[in-house]
């Protein structure tokens, strides 16, 4: 057991922009996630979004990433520069004004899940917005996902007050990089 921990310790994950054959895969992860939330007594991603309409406009916008141990991919999100409208108006204070990265739809793989692999894509994404001479990452999540607001609160996250989005109040968080 003690070398099988070893070998974890030192697996590489990639982080790269998704393809349309990684569909499948993607909306497999989701699934699952949205079973998690639902299990969790979160109402957030119980009204049919996100969908597989939704993950292929990512991909097709350059939008959809995905973290892979090699050819299995192990957690995706959607990435975007500067494209949230509903962070113009907060109920509180962003920490920056300016460029900003903002991500949604993070979702692990449930195989992965434990290994921190959520922390390790706020990295990921983190690094993408340095590449792009952003210092800015911005994202929502529900009051009600103790999941997302814990991994938040892991990665540095600030707490910056209340967005309304998709037709609920939610928090709003930021790292300044």
């Amino acid at each position: 057991m003690a070398i099988f921990a070893f070998i974890e310790l030192y697996m590489e994950y990639i982080f790269r922009k998704a393809m349309l054959t990684d569909l499948p895969q993607i909306w497999a992860i989701l699934q699952k996630a949205i079973q998690r939330r639902k299990e969790d007594g979160s109402t957030q991603w119980q009204d049919g979004y996100p969908n597989p309409t939704v993950i292929e406009k990512d991909i097709t916008q350059g939008a959809g990433f995905v973290m892979a141990d090699g050819d299995i991919i192990t957690g995706y999100s959607a990435i975007l520069i500067n494209d949230e409208p509903a962070y113009a108006e907060i109920k509180g204070k962003w920490l920056t004004e300016g460029d900003f990265v903002v991500f949604h739809r993070v979702a692990i793989s449930e195989d992965y899940l434990g290994k921190g692999l959520s922390v390790k894509m706020l990295n990921f994404i983190e690094d993408f917005a340095l590449k792009n001479n952003i210092q800015s990452v911005k994202a929502d999540t529900n009051f009600d996902n103790g999941a997302m607001r814990h991994v938040f609160e892991k990665a540095g996250y600030t707490y910056c007050g209340e967005v309304f989005f998709r037709g609920s109040s939610r928090m709003a968080y930021e790292k300044q990089l």
